[in-house]
């Protein structure tokens, strides 16, 4: 990460200020400005709340213009989230735009705090962590500014290629009755019974999702220790069906974290909560050297994020924000705090339940649908940008990472939205996120059809971004995930080193009518997935789809963890239950590797494989120029972006 002392600057304007604007349109913002300034080049103002708030009062005065932002390369660490709101709105004709300087990259927006006066204590180093804005904070994130592990009990591999969790113990039994969970006493296991359980928690591989349990009590019993879970994480994991762990030969895995007996490998780390203090076992000797020196600290800042959200664009369904553009603007350092405090058992895709549990007997559904054996209700995740009730919102070339879940999250109630040119990387759960996956009160397997149409997810377009490292903090989630989605368009976007399926589309398991229709998968890249779960494809579906096309995309290079719970259970191409009405066709692969599970009617598949051919593989992926050190920043225009999806639906068949 560059840091430098430069202050950010940012002006807020017009597209029509390409026609020729005066100096009087632009509204400056800068680090070392103030908020009483006018915002002016000579007099910026200090935050960008305050220059939507003038943009927003010039408007109400006669200037109905809309606005551009311009941003100097440095680092804003926010104390709050950056709000958009309806009265911020500009017009189809002269959209609000939010820009960083165009060709740098380090117009940051960053949620976090930084951690400064280390210490050395023996092979470790050691900070107090300060109250942020007013109050004890608690992470699940440092970074030294390289991400750093977590203390664990497996190995810390620095090597990217590499994966210490193949070293994971296996759970031995259980006993539902008794909500125990029996698993190897191994010496991690004694030191922490010994020492005092304080705040570990369990990450527990459970097929296709991942859980965080918070440990209540471990007793020691010869060669096993029985675990017990608070509440609330330890109702919902003991009585929700799916997915639940395996004991036996394929035995869940699981790794404890979050001890300090547990910090003994260079790039760990632990935040002892009670005394507020922050411990690191440096990487090297260089780091360590640099982080002691208030030189080095003027250009990297350790640092714990601090906020959840860093942008939210928020409007109501009868006045939705509209007509805004972000661009050239990183986000990073967000929050995600829940499994601290609630734990994290997740159904599927990351959302989390709130409530699941066994159907006796199952209930018969309509419209072919088999029985449904289990209900669930689902929250999902925060992130680091939220947009909910909004229309024609478009990110354009910005960078989203170190955030702890979600990077973009298209909520209900959007319309026509754009992400194109992004690059995604170091995400702890989805790089991308899109409409409902259920309200948290509508059970999830039922189809969602909304009686107002303006809380659908409608028209997004998603296309020619660059995603990679996602799912770092929960391993169930896939690249991008879309839920109850209408209209959507994912094309053009390269996807690599992910930890479970590349392209989730759909929610609610049913044949039944539904919200989705329309979607197109198109020319993506998808490679190195399923890094740590099975259970996974490439591109998976959920439900009926009427005119639903998955066409022309690229996906290779599976991975092969060996701790998964069924070594084969893997796909390329993969529709799950309920799904109908779906076209999968012209998609290359090294081999045909494909699964149909409790389809519905009306799919076509069709030419999918290495017969697929070679221009499929020439053209699938991001479009991308190479900036700074060989590092791709994908790059098409914004009417290229808009053409893809007419081109699309317009396309003729491909010639066999």
């Amino acid at each position: 990460m560059k840091i430098s002392p430069i202050a950010i600057a940012i002006i807020i304007l017009n597209l029509s200020f390409a026609k020729g604007w005066a100096e009087d349109f632009r509204i400056y913002v800068s680090n070392a400005g103030n908020d009483t300034c006018s915002g002016t080049l000579t007099e910026p103002v200090a935050t960008l709340q305050q220059a939507l708030r003038i943009a927003r009062q010039k408007r109400r005065i006669g200037w109905n213009e809309g606005a551009i932002v311009i941003s100097h390369p440095d680092l804003s660490f926010l104390s709050e989230p950056i709000r958009i709101r309806p009265e911020d709105s500009g017009t189809p004709e002269a959209p609000l735009i939010i820009s960083g300087q165009m060709g740098d990259v380090w117009n940051e927006l960053n949620g976090a705090m930084p951690i400064l006066n280390w210490k050395r204590q023996g092979k470790l180093l050691i900070a107090e962590v300060p109250e942020w804005n007013g109050y004890p904070i608690d992470f699940r994130q440092f970074y030294s500014p390289i991400k750093a592990v977590r203390a664990q009990d497996v190995p810390v591999e620095l090597d990217p290629e590499k994966d210490g969790y193949e070293k994971m113990s296996r759970i031995l039994s259980l006993d539902k009755k008794q909500r125990i969970l029996y698993v190897p006493a191994t010496p991690a296991i004694r030191k922490i019974a010994r020492q005092g359980v304080g705040h570990t928690e369990m990450v527990l591989h459970t097929m296709w999702c991942t859980n965080n349990l918070r440990i209540e009590t471990i007793k020691i019993q010869g060669d096993s220790a029985a675990i017990q879970f608070h509440e609330p994480e330890a109702d919902v994991f003991w009585e929700h069906p799916w997915p639940f762990p395996f004991t036996g030969e394929h035995a869940s895995p699981f790794y404890l974290t979050n001890h300090m007996a547990l910090l003994d490998e260079p790039g760990e780390w632990f935040h002892d909560i009670g005394l507020h203090k922050l411990y690191y076992y440096p990487r090297n000797k260089e780091e360590a050297s640099w982080m002691l020196d208030p030189e080095w600290f003027y250009l990297l800042h350790p640092y714990v994020p601090a906020l959840e959200n860093i942008l939210i664009i928020e409007g109501t369904p009868e006045r939705p924000v509209h007509d805004v553009q972000i661009k050239n603007i990183t986000f990073s350092g967000s929050t995600w705090m829940r499994p601290s405090t609630h734990g994290h058992v997740p159904l599927q895709a990351g959302m989390y339940l709130t409530e699941g549990f066994k159907l006796r007997p199952a209930i018969v559904r309509p419209d072919r649908n088999h029985k449904l054996d289990n209900q669930a209700y689902c929250g999902r995740p925060a992130a680091a940008v939220r947009v909910h009730n909004a229309q024609r919102i478009v990110f354009d070339r910005c960078t989203f990472s170190e955030t702890a879940s979600t990077g973009l999250d298209f909520e209900e109630g959007t319309l026509d939205c754009i992400v194109a040119n992004c690059s995604f990387y170091n995400i702890g759960g989805a790089a991308i996120v899109a409409g409902s996956f259920s309200p948290e009160s509508f059970e999830g397997h039922l189809p969602y059809l909304p009686q107002d149409s303006r809380q659908l997810c409608r028209g997004l377009i998603i296309a020619n971004n660059w995603i990679e490292n996602t799912g770092l903090e929960d391993w169930g989630t896939p690249a991008i995930s879309a839920g109850w989605v209408t209209d959507a368009t994912l094309a053009y976007n390269t996807i690599r080193n992910v930890p479970y399926t590349g392209i989730s589309l759909g929610w609610g398991w049913t044949q039944s009518l539904n919200c989705m229709s329309g979607n197109e998968v198109y020319r993506n890249r998808i490679t190195k997935y399923a890094r740590h779960m099975y259970d996974v494809a490439g591109i998976y579906t959920l439900s009926a789809q009427p005119k639903t096309f998955i066409t022309e995309n690229v996906i290779d290079s599976i991975c092969h963890p060996s701790y998964v719970h069924d070594p084969n259970h893997w796909f390329y191409l993969y529709t799950d239950e309920g799904s109908s009405f779906i076209t999968v066709q012209d998609n290359w692969c090294p081999t045909e590797k494909f699964l149909q599970n409790a389809n519905g009617p009306g799919n076509t598949w069709k030419n999918n494989g290495p017969m697929a051919g070679n221009s499929i593989l020439e053209n699938a992926g991001c479009k991308y120029w190479l900036f700074e050190e060989d590092t791709p920043m994908p790059s098409m225009s914004l009417d290229e972006i808009k053409s893809i999806r007419p081109f699309i639906q317009t396309r003729k068949p491909r010639k066999e």
